[in-house]
């Protein structure tokens, strides 16, 4: 029996297999991980653009014979075409259709969400449902405030076609070291030079009178709005409290932690739980 006092992510997400004597090297030169000397058995990478910008954050499995792809976050469809699109004839790499699995991982508030190794299991099989019932399992509104505390980006909202995996935090999941990856150029430039421009932020709202008419994104440093130091990118709301995520430019970050949005007002900025700026 699990120890009721832990706590499990559930969660099920896209998946497809990639099969043939150069998968790993195929991976290798889209994904931003070290996929073909990786020793574990399950690794966190990112797909970006040509020019840096997380385009999907996805989990490999490396079985015997295969490699699973999980889908994160990001559009799995467009993940797929764009793969099937660059293997060339002579390329011994095979890409299956998608298809659902359940992904399951012990969680913790005050570690990041990398620190734990997740288990896999498909819909159909009987053991499933048997291991899920012994689970102290995350409900869904808990389960999206802890995703922001550890500032896990989410397609359409921090994977929006301008932010690059550095600036969400995701710099463990790059590996600077291996040789040539789609966005590799820009990410060394990043790295080498400290030219980031803003950081992934969560923020708080203290306010109980809140304008959700309002379509203003942008954090200010006052209720003036003098200045712009940032924009939000996603909210949750609770019974106790409204969280959410923000890009924040990097000049403004040392100047204090209260900012002000017309839509939340007041808020104060953290580091998040799961981003290398803990």
């Amino acid at each position: 029996m699990q120890d009721i006092k832990k706590k499990f992510w559930l969660e099920n997400f896209d998946c497809f297999s990639i099969t043939g004597k150069d998968a790993r090297k195929f991976l290798n030169g889209i994904t931003t991980g070290n996929i073909l000397n990786s020793e574990n058995k399950v690794i966190k990478t990112c797909w970006l653009t040509p020019n840096g910008v997380l385009r999907s954050l996805i989990e490999i499995i490396f079985l015997e014979r295969s490699l699973k792809v999980i889908i994160l976050a990001g559009n799995t469809n467009e993940i797929i075409d764009y793969f099937n699109q660059i293997i060339f004839p002579a390329d011994d790499v095979l890409l299956s259709e998608p298809s659902l699995i359940n992904r399951i991982q012990e969680i913790s508030e005050s570690s990041s969400w990398r620190t734990y190794q997740p288990i896999f299991f498909k819909t159909e099989d009987k053991a499933f449902e048997i291991y899920k019932n012994k689970l102290n399992l995350l409900n869904p509104n808990d389960l999206k405030l802890w995703k922001v505390n550890q500032a896990i980006p989410s397609l359409g909202m921090e994977i929006n076609g301008k932010n690059n995996p550095l600036e969400l935090g995701l710099q463990d999941l790059i590996d600077f070291n291996k040789g040539c990856y789609l966005g590799q150029e820009t990410m060394s430039k990043i790295k080498n030079v400290s030219s980031l421009k803003q950081e992934i932020r969560i923020w708080k709202s203290f306010e109980s009178n809140l304008n959700l008419d309002v379509e203003d994104k942008n954090i200010y440093i006052n209720s003036s709005k003098d200045i712009s130091v940032g924009k939000i990118t996603s909210f949750c709301k609770s019974d106790s409290q409204i969280k959410g995520l923000a890009m924040i430019k990097r000049k403004y970050l040392e100047e204090g932690s209260y900012f002000f949005s017309e839509i939340f007002g007041k808020i104060i900025i953290n580091k998040s739980v799961g981003s290398i700026f803990l």
